[in-house]
């Protein structure tokens, strides 16, 4: 007996995304009605052919009821929208595009916190509180809670990616907690849950929606706006406490490949490794790629010495598909006081959680992530030349070491006084 022939998009696999395999295997065995059934996409561009054939891949995507592409993206040379199986069928052998992904969904990744770093410390005897850097929080939006707000406003921009709305909110909490967790100031707690970086600026980008879920091509379009507005808005930092399983290689990883281009224009991207622990291999992307700084979690034991402080036991570990190290830093991840958005999902799903009417607490690397960027804008005003490179190699050296473990425990007051450091041997002025 011959074996059976595979069907197309088995064949086609390379072209199409492993997620996008599995998506139209799911598709046959449900027997959809294939007409009408689209899956969301986003295929990139073969850039070894004229731009002028990229035009009719999308002429050809367009063509019929059910399929469109809503748009095109600045920095992946790539467009993303609905198409039916057999249209991307038809793209199979069309030499203006190179690979069609899946646009699979995006999840948000769930007091003493800010001592444990020595980010109190450097507060008190440097002076330094993140002042003149902003700080991108793509999350599910951000309320205007107090703390970001008062005595003056620090939310300096809010885009809306999902529902279009103008004014800054979170429907969802997450985005709000993580804002917090990086730049708040404590002001309806007397000081007591501040983050590291109590005076840095706030750009709220909503990629997710109220159940914390969002779309790949949402989250890339959120990473290229931050990188097409960097000089108008002085964005420095991103903080991503999101992501998804990491299903390829970061090389063919499409949300990598946004957040190195972000790296590569001068902004340090921090990603959250993924609440997946203690297995193995289960980093999540985007903290799969080389590049940008991947941050797990910790566990500070509710006190502020950091001696006793542990990995947490969810935070995702390495290697990676590829088999690298990763997650490169750990920061206080394990019940973290933070902002309450009113009215939030997180609010009615979480009752216990409330610390009085202002605050939650949750637990994730999605904490740890907008804590280690609170940290980066201390970096940065300490000293304004550093690059991504810098930063991420000035928090790995300085890292108080976890045993067993070749990423550490983040340490400002040692990566603070390298920051000032080099600045005795930079150029200076460099535009940043």
């Amino acid at each position: 007996m011959g074996k059976k022939d595979r069907v197309w998009f088995e064949q086609a696999a390379g072209f199409l995304n492993p997620g996008l395999v599995q998506e139209l295997k799911d598709h046959r065995e449900l027997e959809a009605d294939k007409s009408e059934k689209t899956l969301p996409v986003i295929i990139r561009f073969n850039r070894e052919v004229e731009e002028h054939r990229h035009d009719d891949a999308l002429h050809l995507c367009n063509d019929g009821e059910c399929n469109y592409m809503e748009g095109k993206f600045d920095f992946i040379n790539g467009a993303f929208g609905c198409l039916s199986p057999e249209k991307i069928r038809s793209l199979v052998d069309h030499d203006g595009v190179d690979k069609v992904y899946y646009d699979y969904k995006v999840q948000a990744l769930l007091d003493v916190a800010t001592k444990s770093m020595g980010a109190i410390e450097v507060q008190t005897q440097s002076g330094l509180t993140g002042e003149g850097v902003t700080i991108a929080i793509i999350d599910t939006g951000i309320h205007p809670h107090d703390d970001v707000m008062k005595p003056t406003p620090r939310i300096k921009a809010f885009v809306d990616m999902v529902n279009k709305q103008k004014e800054p909110y979170d429907d969802q909490g997450h985005g709000t907690h993580c804002a917090g967790d990086a730049v708040g100031n404590g002001h309806l707690s007397e000081g007591l849950y501040i983050g590291p970086a109590p005076k840095a600026d706030l750009i709220g980008i909503k990629v997710l929606d109220a159940k914390g879920s969002g779309q790949l091509s949402t989250v890339i379009r959120g990473v290229e706006w931050c990188i097409k507005n960097k000089k108008k808005h002085g964005i420095r930092v991103i903080s991503l406490s999101l992501g998804a399983p990491a299903m390829e290689s970061y090389m063919e990883d499409l949300l990598c490949q946004a957040v190195e281009k972000a790296w590569h224009h001068g902004i340090v991207v921090c990603a959250a490794a993924g609440n997946e622990g203690p297995y193995p291999m289960t980093i999540s992307t985007p903290g799969i790629d080389p590049l940008i700084l991947t941050v797990g979690s910790a566990d500070d034991k509710n006190t502020s010495e950091w001696k006793d402080d542990v990995k947490a036991s969810y935070s995702s570990r390495g290697p990676t598909r590829d088999f690298l190290v990763k997650p490169d830093i750990y920061a206080p991840g394990t019940n973290i006081i933070s902002l309450l958005a009113p009215g939030s999902a997180l609010e009615k799903q979480l009752p216990e959680n409330l610390v009085g009417e202002h605050y939650l607490s949750l637990s994730g690397t999605s904490m740890a992530t907008p804590m280690s960027a609170g940290v980066v804008a201390l970096l940065l005003e300490a000293n304004p030349h550093l690059s991504p490179n810098d930063v991420k190699a000035i928090l790995m050296d300085t890292a108080r070491l976890f045993k067993g473990d070749q990423a550490g425990y983040i340490d400002v007051v040692a990566a603070v006084k390298l920051a000032k450091q080099y600045a005795e041997f930079q150029g200076a002025t460099v535009e940043v």
